[in-house]
């Protein structure tokens, strides 16, 4: 019970000090659970397309975040996103191509 506790206190806090990334995290953690989902049920293509649109989600509004308010590694974040939004689109023009 105490982890738990522990873990809750901490999800709060950084909720509360930085929502932005917070959001963005939450969004890209449900990405890769639908991902994972449709990964391992081929046929659930609805699980694929909420996987990548959180995936660009989450990417642009890292892209707004970082040019908007500059972190100490922007330029890995930037390019982090940047790769992050190539492979979604790159995987929605996929699942266009397979249906």
């Amino acid at each position: 019970m105490r982890s738990w506790r522990f873990w809750l206190n901490t999800l709060i806090l950084s909720s509360q000090y930085n929502p932005p990334r917070f959001v963005e995290l939450l969004m890209l953690t449900l990405a890769i659970a639908m991902l994972t989902i449709s990964s391992l049920v081929p046929t659930e293509i609805p699980y694929m397309v909420l996987g990548l649109s959180f995936v660009v989600g989450a990417s642009i509004s890292i892209l707004v975040r970082e040019a908007i308010a500059p972190s100490p590694q922007t330029r890995v974040t930037q390019l982090t996103a940047l790769l992050l939004l190539i492979v979604s689109f790159y995987g929605f023009a996929d699942l266009i191509r397979m249906l």
